[in-house]
């Protein structure tokens, strides 16, 4: 569809990053638990590449039909 657009998965992958350290930062200030901060990081990274690697295959496996023309 010519007029629609899709949201990138960058965008919402930097976006659940941003959310997620926010309610880290409310949660440990809260003093509901005791965060090491090496650990939330290092989560948050394979999360977030995790997210980017599945998100970009599922984009280029959705093109990937879109341009499809029956011929071989």
């Amino acid at each position: 569809m010519p007029g629609s657009q899709r949201a990138r998965v960058g965008t919402v992958v930097w976006g659940l990053i941003v959310l997620a350290l926010a309610a880290l930062i409310i949660i440990s200030r809260l003093g509901i638990v005791t965060l090491n901060g090496t650990y939330v990081l290092i989560g948050l990274m394979i999360g977030a590449g995790a997210a980017l690697v599945i998100g970009g295959l599922l984009s280029a496996r959705g093109r990937d039909k879109e341009t499809t023309t029956g011929k071989s």
